[in-house]
């Protein structure tokens, strides 16, 4: 294990914004029980899908884009208030 000094642009909480050293953007942190619950509800599409449940599917992959799309907002939002260009286009 090596330990590391990084910078925090958000609160800790379950996905916080950080930069590790020697990175040119920050990442978000996402804590283990929560990458668990997002690939457990990742599972439950697919498993809607291979039922034939598309609505099931549809209605799970929705929450799922919700809870994507506020923690992209979340990402950049810190870098707009740290004046730090997207790595990506909006």
């Amino acid at each position: 294990m090596e330990r590391v000094e990084a910078e925090l642009f958000t609160d800790g909480g379950n996905n916080a914004v950080v930069r590790l050293p020697g990175r040119r953007f920050p990442g978000v942190l996402i804590q283990g029980d929560s990458l668990s619950t997002l690939r457990s509800d990742v599972a439950e599409v697919v498993k809607a899908f291979d039922q034939g449940d598309v609505a099931g599917a549809r209605e799970t992959a929705g929450l799922l884009l919700d809870d994507l799309d506020a923690l992209l907002a979340r990402y950049s939002a810190a870098l707009e208030a740290h004046e730090i260009p997207l790595p990506y286009r909006p």
